[in-house]
């Protein structure tokens, strides 16, 4: 995991962490004109909700995230509503505005929401006799937006998860030039991550029916509904995490995570040994300490984390392959398949 991506994680965190302190150990009343020392957790909260988490939002979302900086709204409007139903009564009255704000901004929020899944259903409707995986379609048609693409990658998961569990949907598949070393390709994983869906499944439906029985099974649906999921990840991990269509090396860090490279901006593949400790920041994929494929580009290219919910630029990736002379020749027979198609034409 890169820098950026910890840096946002540490930020969720440190988040949550203020709010919940925040709602267990601030009083519900407090006299205004009272000592400072009755003030201090008020004091002390307003600092954390009003400057601490903004500086960190604007460092390491922002900063390091290279994220748009009008996206500072959104951490200060949590913070200002977290305050309004967090703080004592007579401070929580000064955010009351938050209240009568929040209904334009749900309805701004949702008309921008439902206009984004209108565009991008009607997207995948439009590709659904595209042959492949259906987040393939959903990059190359939304790799330039940010925001259709972050909305958009989850979205096509789910056409994605019954394209790889149904084995006849994949029988025109390319076939994997190489795999990455993954654990969810070993079959004892996949066998055990069924038994943890269906367990969890059954454990949750124990523990809840007493309390809602619709609560109780919609958890537990949930849970079983998982294990397509899993078969999805597992096929993928084991037999197309690593393969060639339409010009474009598609590497799949089992299902959650994607690459979709254009060969043309392949600038170099290099086998050899890599280690990742001696470079912490160089996103690694696969199994290992040693990687033993670097590929360079010409031009920058996305790196799609857990469901193009953390996306990152890169100019180098390191692969963990089971085969890693299956793709010291692909930038040559690249450069051949198009020599021979230019001179046919």
């Amino acid at each position: 995991m890169r820098t950026p991506v910890k840096k946002r994680l540490h930020y969720f965190l440190t988040a949550i962490s203020c709010y919940l302190l925040a709602h267990y150990l601030l009083p519900e009343q407090v006299d205004l004109a009272g000592d400072w020392l009755e003030l201090l957790p008020v004091i002390t909260a307003s600092f954390s909700f009003f400057f601490l988490l903004p500086v960190l939002y604007w460092l390491w979302v922002i900063k390091a995230g290279e994220q748009k900086p009008w996206k500072m709204l959104i951490g200060l409007s949590l913070s200002f509503l977290v305050a309004r139903y967090t703080f004592p009564e007579d401070v929580a009255a000064y955010f009351e505005f938050i209240t009568y704000l929040r209904y334009p901004i749900i309805a701004i929020v949702l008309i921008i929401e439902c206009y984004l899944i209108f565009t991008i259903v009607k997207g995948l409707w439009q590709a659904r006799r595209l042959k492949g995986d259906p987040r393939i379609h959903t990059y190359e048609k939304y790799k330039n937006d940010d925001k259709k693409l972050t909305a958009s990658m989850p979205v096509a998961s789910e056409p994605a998860t019954w394209f790889y569990v149904i084995p006849k949907f994949t029988r025109d598949h390319p076939k994997a030039m190489a795999n990455l070393v993954l654990r969810s390709a070993k079959p004892m994983h996949f066998a055990f991550m069924l038994l943890a869906c269906l367990a969890s499944g059954s454990g949750f439906y124990w523990l809840l029916v007493d309390w809602s029985e619709l609560a109780a099974l919609f958890v537990a649906s949930m849970c079983f509904y998982t294990v397509f999921f899993v078969t999805a990840n597992y096929r993928i991990a084991r037999h197309f995490s690593c393969y060639v269509i339409d010009n474009k090396l598609v590497i799949n860090n089992s299902f959650l995570n994607l690459m979709v490279i254009d060969l043309d901006a392949i600038d170099s593949i290099q086998v050899g040994e890599f280690v990742r400790a001696d470079n912490k920041e160089q996103i690694c994929l696969g199994r290992g300490e040693v990687a033993n494929v670097e590929i360079s580009f010409s031009a920058t290219q996305q790196y799609l984390g857990m469901l193009g919910q953390f996306n990152e630029s890169v100019d180098k990736v390191w692969l963990c392959l089971d085969n890693p002379v299956a793709l010291s020749s692909l930038r040559e027979n690249s450069d051949i398949a198009r020599t021979e198609l230019a001179e046919a034409s």
